[in-house]
């Protein structure tokens, strides 16, 4: 049995959790109609930066467990991984600025960074996802990288489905953090 590393399990089980208790908390906020500066409000941005700069650390994380035999593999995983921590640090200047109005006002994150950060995030992310579906043997299931990119559509429909999203994007990530049998694939789905 191969033993997960301790920090890829702490990764897959706390970021979702993070996630989640911001889902809720920013649901809390909106409990009077709207969302803004108040105690759940910074609370829960508090959480949901933490939960950013972990997904930085985490995509850094996923590019060492990705086999790279070909220069054109080492070049996909390499660009995933800057793709991803770019995308991670448009999220945190977006986050800070939430909680800091003043960084807001003064260095707002620039309109093209708005789209470009979380798509070059969730592309980085799943690239990395689907290069460990990809090698031979497979690393993860099929479902997994599935399973995080139905988590981002689910925040992408509405914020309010962030709770939802945590909860799945924890279960496409509970390969990552389970023991395996060494030279173990996964098999089918």
């Amino acid at each position: 049995m191969t033993s997960t590393a301790p920090t890829t399990r702490l990764f897959c089980v706390l970021i979702p959790f993070l996630l989640l208790v911001y889902g809720v908390l920013r649901l809390i906020d909106g409990m009077d109609g709207a969302h803004g500066p108040g105690v759940a409000w910074n609370l829960g941005h508090t959480f949901f930066l933490a939960a950013f700069l972990l997904f930085g650390a985490f995509v850094v994380m996923l590019r060492g467990l990705v086999p790279t035999a070909t220069i054109r593999s080492r070049t996909a995983a390499a660009a995933a991984m800057v793709a991803g921590i770019f995308g991670a640090g448009c999220f945190v200047w977006v986050i800070l600025g939430d909680l800091f109005s003043g960084l807001a006002d003064s260095a707002p994150l620039p309109g093209p960074l708005e789209f470009a950060g979380p798509l070059a995030f969730q592309l980085g992310l799943l690239t990395l996802l689907i290069m460990l579906v990809a090698v031979r043997p497979r690393r993860l299931p099929v479902w997994s990288p599935a399973l995080v990119f139905v988590s981002f559509a689910l925040i992408a429909v509405s914020l309010d489905l962030i709770p939802l999203a945590a909860v799945v994007l924890a279960t496409g990530l509970t390969p990552l953090a389970r023991d395996r049998t060494p030279g173990a694939a996964y098999r089918g789905l």
